[in-house]
């Protein structure tokens, strides 16, 4: 393939079947994940037109949104979500398609499941109807959240109409220091760019940070595109990549992976790969970072204090004074030591293994504090499973922590798990806007798994930092 092409022209040129009169292209979809919340909506249209789904073995799908974390007996106690979880149960009979569901082992958090079941791959347009899909990009696909509508024409036809955005390099090199993680950079990059910088973008993301990073931590990056105005993200794929897929169950197996492997590691932005825009970051200047307004890009470095209203743009004071309003914080405050009430771990962003392995060593011989309500839950049935076989659920029930089943949980509280009230929560999640976490005036600090553990273990917003030096002191 040409040198000059970077990763994201390769793959939409290779899946383009025509460009349309409105300047669209029609793209082949490889890959569409569903999931109980925006697709009862979308099989209702096809049974109105009388239409079958075009390659039900192109499509999976999963429950995650609606998914109690504590007690799933059916049906639910919440009528809703038992006609959402009833709905998908038929439609996916009814059309053939493969659900994953509470009954099924490999259930979980549909941008969790993908990768670890290997249907992620690199060089595929994959979709979803969920913001995150992105999430998929880290191995070196087009991942692209779509409407309900959209989710009906994948369903009729495998391809939908898109028009091609520009791409965005965004390089982070140098070394990360100690406590730095994945969801720091990425919160970095929100804040330093802000959630309208990507509009109009794909963003790959290069350097030797990201080269660095395993799999788990990829995925986090590219979760967050979104939220920095970007269509989706991508990394490059690698040894790394490969090393992930091999032996998952459905990947290529001896000669065929091997071959498959070949191709994907073809598929990475060539040396002289041209880009619309590049913007580069030192790695040095990122350190844990916390959101303290209503945006993913209204962050601070843990060590900073609130910068007053005044320090920004005229146009973006009115956002800012909103977000001192809302979340009942002030200007010149410390981030660090502000009380919480609620710790999460959990989510799309941050809810495989690695993160509650991480997640556990700030915790391991500590306890939550007695005013915290701290609650941990893992991404799939099958990250649940390898933390119990790791001891990890003893360490977090030990310290306090609750236990709990695979889903979405308090991410989008959709489900039993909300916060009450103005409650404050540490939350390892991806959104911080208004009520996101259920209750209308919650607010949600977003910070990375080890973050939370360290907040909860406090009762305060910490630098984790001076907790992981004093585990290896």
């Amino acid at each position: 393939m040409s040198n000059t092409k970077n990763l994201f022209d390769k793959v939409w040129d290779l899946h383009t079947v025509k460009t349309l009169e409105s300047g669209q292209d029609q793209l082949l979809i490889g890959l569409h994940l569903i999931h109980e919340v925006t697709s009862p909506q979308a099989f209702e249209m096809l049974r109105d037109r009388g239409l079958k789904v075009m390659f039900p073995e192109r499509t999976m799908a999963t429950v995650d949104h609606i998914v109690p974390t504590q007690n799933q007996a059916r049906p639910f106690e919440d009528n809703l979500a038992e006609q959402m979880m009833s709905a998908i149960e038929k439609n996916c009979r009814e059309f053939g398609i493969t659900l994953l569901d509470v009954d099924d082992v490999r259930q979980g958090i549909v941008h969790v499941v993908g990768p670890e079941q290997g249907l992620t791959q690199p060089g595929m347009t994959i979709v979803c109807g969920d913001s995150h899909t992105s999430t998929h990009g880290a191995f070196g696909s087009i991942a692209l959240g779509i409407g309900t509508s959209q989710v009906a024409h994948v369903l009729a036809t495998q391809t939908m109409a898109l028009g091609r955005p520009k791409v965005r390099q965004v390089k982070v090199n140098g070394e990360l220091g100690p406590g730095v993680t994945a969801k720091d950079v990425t919160l970095y990059i929100i804040r330093k760019l802000g959630v309208q910088g990507g509009v109009g973008y794909a963003y790959e993301y290069a350097g030797d940070v990201f080269d660095r990073m395993s799999m788990e931590e990829r995925m986090t990056v590219c979760n967050m595109s979104i939220e920095g105005g970007a269509r989706c993200g991508y990394i490059n794929p690698d040894q790394t990549t490969v090393d992930y897929l091999k032996g998952r169950p459905f990947t290529p197996e001896g000669a065929a992976f091997d071959k498959a492997a070949e191709w994907w590691l073809s598929l990475a932005s060539g040396p002289d790969a041209q880009f619309d825009d590049v913007v580069e970051f030192d790695a040095a200047d990122i350190e844990p970072t916390v959101t303290w307004g209503i945006t993913p890009a209204q962050s601070v470095g843990v060590s900073e204090s609130l910068a007053p209203v005044s320090d920004y743009p005229e146009d973006e004071q009115t956002l800012i004074k909103e977000a001192f309003r809302y979340m009942e914080l002030e200007e010149n405050q410390p981030i660090k030591g502000q009380k919480i009430d609620v710790a999460f771990i959990g989510s799309c962003t941050n809810s495989r293994i690695s993160d509650l392995r991480e997640a556990a060593k700030v915790v391991e011989g500590r306890h939550v504090s007695e005013h915290v309500k701290a609650l941990v839950v893992p991404g799939s049935q099958l990250v649940r499973k390898q933390a119990m076989e790791e001891g990890l659920d003893k360490i977090f029930i030990e310290a306090g922590f609750e236990w709990r089943e695979a889903g979405c949980s308090m991410c989008l509280a959709m489900n039993p798990d909300k916060l009450v009230g103005n409650e404050l929560c540490a939350s390892s999640s991806n959104r911080n806007f208004k009520g996101r976490q259920g209750s209308p005036t919650g607010r949600t600090l977003l910070m990375s798994p080890t973050m939370v553990a360290a907040a909860a273990i406090n009762g305060c917003v910490t630098d984790v930092r001076e907790m992981l030096s004093a585990v290896t002191a």
